[in-house]
């Protein structure tokens, strides 16, 4: 019996994170390890094992370059076949740093993004394997698939 694939889902504090964890059953029969942005909130969700990453903006580019380091170390330990996000921009650094090290990447754009695709969804669909959209116009607009919506 072979082990199951490694998986980093990652997602900031918030929204992000909520619907990354709902798109949990989709992926449980993979060795997951959640990374996030705010201190404990993984673990009030039972979604562990976990550990933090710092969170960052377009706006924060001294955070922005400390966060992307963070992120491609912990992908570089974990060595993950497949990385998911729902965003925001730590997420597209995962997306970055998983394309790098080989894993099968995946970009989920925020249910909150009902007319464009987000800025760090228009980054990330340049580099995931698989971008969604959670509406169908936005997908058809932008070039993304549609394959539902987490909600």
């Amino acid at each position: 019996m072979t082990a199951p694939k490694r998986l980093v889902a990652i997602a900031s504090a918030g929204g992000h994170f909520n619907q990354l964890l709902l798109l949990r059953s989709s992926y449980a029969h993979l060795d997951v390890t959640y990374l996030t942005t705010l201190p404990g909130l993984a673990e009030q969700f039972g979604a562990t094992p976990s550990a933090l990453v710092p969170d960052c903006n377009a706006d924060t580019p001294l955070r922005a370059l400390r966060a992307a380091v963070v992120i491609f170390w912990r992908l570089l330990r974990l060595r993950p076949q497949i990385v998911i996000s729902t965003g925001a921009l730590p997420g597209v650094f995962a997306i970055l740093a998983g394309r790098i090290l080989g894993a099968h990447t995946i970009w989920v754009d925020s249910v909150a993004n009902g007319e464009v695709l987000s800025s760090s969804g228009r980054l990330a669909r340049k580099i995931a394997h698989l971008t969604l959209s959670q509406w169908p116009e936005v997908a058809a607009a932008s070039g993304v698939r549609y394959e539902g919506s987490v909600l």
